[in-house]
């Protein structure tokens, strides 16, 4: 099922500014046909700053400092590095209740090249104190996430896609979702694990599922948070099987970063392990987002024949 995940983004954003009169939206002029429900019913609760990401942030540090609850909303590389001193400053060292939301994550916005390309924001929001940084995977993964992330009442980021993202948990077969947990998609065995993230588990799933025709059966988590990092879970997959990691971010300070980290502290030497992610480099073509996934090697074919590769090496 193909649903939107803005729209469940603002389903979920209303349910909570109905139980919380203190909510409030700031956007620096994007959301639109995104933000009219919650225009109509909450006015005085919704705030555009124009193209002044970096004034957003301020007033979201004034709005919280004065006892509301800011969601602050942008492109992705806007939100997340266009004003990134007032996180860190504003956001982080005040250790303020403000929720990022960042849309159109990876290479959503692939036509409009690297300028609205998100590829760098788990890196730098990784790096700030206090932050709790997520991706969900999926509609259902994004209510459950974005609601515990309001109830934080700390710096909160969450990376979303740009429209449609497929869901990957079964109408009948939801698992609890907990900040800090990764939680398995879908268990064909122990000959491997695919950690991924965001709008990347539905690929990693389809890979699974490649693999598993193929007599190679393996297990996949959606590591939804990626700080904190669910560390029992990776180090206890790293001393079992070969782990690989996913996501549509740069190798560089991303959540394969994050889980080499994680197994290195250990001292844990998976047999296999390898991070499926985009090169340190801009892109230098441009395309549809299906069309710059190929292109580094982050679509199906590419990603289970390379597992498949590196398990039968082993």
């Amino acid at each position: 099922m193909v649903r939107l995940m803005r729209k469940t983004f603002v389903k979920t954003l209303l349910e909570l500014a109905s139980k919380d009169k203190n909510t409030m939206v700031v956007t620096a002029d994007l959301g639109y046909s995104v933000f009219e429900p919650f225009m109509e019913q909450y006015p005085n609760n919704y705030l555009n700053v124009g193209v002044a990401e970096a004034n957003m942030i301020g007033v979201c540090a004034g709005l919280a400092l004065a006892g509301k609850k800011p969601i602050a909303y942008s492109i992705t590389p806007f939100i997340a590095l266009r004003d990134l001193e007032q996180v860190r400053i504003d956001v982080c060292y005040h250790n303020l209740p403000i929720i990022l939301v960042a849309s159109g994550a990876g290479l959503c916005y692939g036509s409009l090249g690297p300028t609205h390309h998100g590829t760098e924001d788990i890196a730098a929001m990784r790096m700030m104190p206090n932050m709790t940084v997520t991706a969900p995977a999926d509609p259902y993964e994004l209510g459950e996430l974005f609601t515990q992330g309001y109830r934080l009442n700390a710096p909160f980021y969450m990376r979303i896609g740009r429209s449609t993202e497929p869901s990957v948990h079964g109408e009948d077969s939801k698992p609890q979702i907990k900040l800090g947990k990764g939680v398995t998609v879908r268990d064909y065995g122990g000959a491997f694990a695919l950690i991924a993230c965001g709008n990347m588990v539905y690929t990693g799933l389809k890979a699974l599922e490649a693999l598993h025709e193929k007599g190679l059966g393996g297990k996949l988590i959606s590591m939804h948070t990626i700080k904190p990092l669910d560390a029992s879970l990776v180090q206890s997959l790293g001393e079992k099987m070969p782990v690989f990691t996913l996501e549509e971010h740069s190798i560089m300070g991303g959540l394969g970063s994050a889980v080499a980290e994680c197994l290195a502290d250990a001292n844990i030497k998976p047999a296999a392990f390898r991070r499926f992610a985009l090169a340190d480099s801009f892109q230098k073509k441009v395309g549809t987002h299906e069309y710059l996934r190929k292109l580094n090697g982050l679509d199906v074919p590419t990603i289970s024949d390379q597992i498949q590769k590196l398990v039968k090496g082993i």
